[in-house]
């Protein structure tokens, strides 16, 4: 019960790690599971963690509890993933008046969602897709900052400001030393995707991906390759997904055209990349490894990229293909100087490249 109950919460867009769930089972066996109101409140205390998920909590644990009442498999109802839909319009219909807005309870299947290629989404799946990845986690691991933070370790650098302050509390005597170390920031997100004919199935679903990242952290950077460079951070900054899409489609011109992604990173390695912006950085290119480039020039400006970034992170859609291997001249130009060579064909693939992401031991090769 706790186990299905907890997929429920989850389809219903709450975050339920499993220790809440091993939580519940233990209030479960304190409380038991007839008594509807010490069920409830079991299940609250253990899941809900934030305050503006209390509402979609009461509706989802009112479904569950009334279909498990009827006699129901909870293993079944667990298996559908809950969507709430909350209509508090004005409009009354037939001439009756409601003060309460409507709760519409759909069923959809999200883990099927996870595992489907984008190519084959549709432009509904493709919005639900966008609300899932806005849960993702970009977050690489920190760097050191040559900015100094107060330190409760004893370190080498003395903080001689602190330390003074501190001894007036004894007559002017610095009894006690405070000390500083180098503080952490947050590295550098850059974003490189292919948008040439090859890749427009999956170019748009990448898209919205880099949306999510974009409005997700402070520091990332988005650029499309084709024909030519384009910086697409700022239209893509834009909080409506919507919105930022339409922006972006303007500002790029060669979408679904060819690609020549060699030149396109010599002109982001020349102006952006070497200058500063990849240095220290995670940089992931969304690509299929098609190119009408010169490989020579592509193999070049990649170990330039290389040299100066953190981590370079490969995501080439075609990659689960049963048999695939990186045969096509851009991608195995490419693949000698990529730290991780990932796919990226759906939900799934785009989770597991958040963990590559954050984690610097995963060293994915193909």
């Amino acid at each position: 019960m706790a186990v299905a109950f907890g997929r429920v919460l989850r389809g219903a867009g709450l975050r339920v790690p499993l220790d809440s769930v091993v939580t519940f089972v233990q209030c479960l066996d304190a409380v038991g599971i007839t008594d509807r109101n010490r069920v409830y409140w079991a299940a609250h205390t253990a899941m809900v963690r934030r305050p503006e998920d209390r509402e979609a909590f009461n509706i989802a644990f009112a479904v569950f509890w009334d279909r498990l009442s009827a006699g129901e498999d909870p293993d079944a109802i667990g298996a559908e993933t809950m969507t709430l839909a909350v209509d508090d319009s004005d409009d009354a219909g037939d001439g009756a008046s409601d003060d309460e807005p409507s709760v519409t309870l759909r069923f959809s299947a999200v883990e099927t969602l996870r595992a489907k290629d984008f190519s084959e989404y549709s432009s509904d799946e493709l919005a639900e897709a966008q609300r899932l990845m806005q849960r993702l986690r970009f977050a690489g691991s920190p760097r050191q900052s040559l900015r100094q933070t107060a330190s409760r370790r004893r370190g080498t650098n003395v903080d001689v400001r602190r330390t003074v302050r501190t001894s007036f509390a004894h007559l002017g005597e610095p009894v006690r030393r405070e000390w500083r170390e180098p503080s952490e920031r947050q590295r550098r997100l850059v974003v490189l995707l292919d948008i040439s004919g090859s890749m427009e199935p999956y170019a748009r679903a990448f898209l919205r991906f880099m949306h999510a990242a974009l409005v997700g952290r402070q520091r990332v950077e988005a650029f499309t390759l084709g024909t030519r460079l384009t910086r697409i951070t700022r239209e893509l900054s834009h909080r409506d997904p919507d919105k930022a899409l339409a922006r972006t489609s303007q500002q790029v011109a060669d979408w679904s055209g060819g690609t020549r992604i060699g030149e396109c990173l010599r002109a982001f390695n020349d102006r952006w990349g070497v200058r500063g912006m990849a240095r220290g950085a995670i940089v992931v290119v969304l690509s299929d490894g098609w190119d009408r480039g010169d490989p020579e020039v592509l193999s070049e400006q990649m170990r330039r990229l290389q040299r100066v970034a953190h981590r370079v992170v490969w995501v080439n859609p075609l990659k689960v293909t049963p048999g695939y291997a990186p045969l096509a001249r851009g991608m195995a130009a490419a693949l000698p100087h990529v730290d991780a060579f990932v796919e990226g064909h759906s939900l799934a693939a785009l989770e597991q490249l958040t963990q590559v992401i954050h984690d610097d031991k995963q060293l994915v090769r193909g």
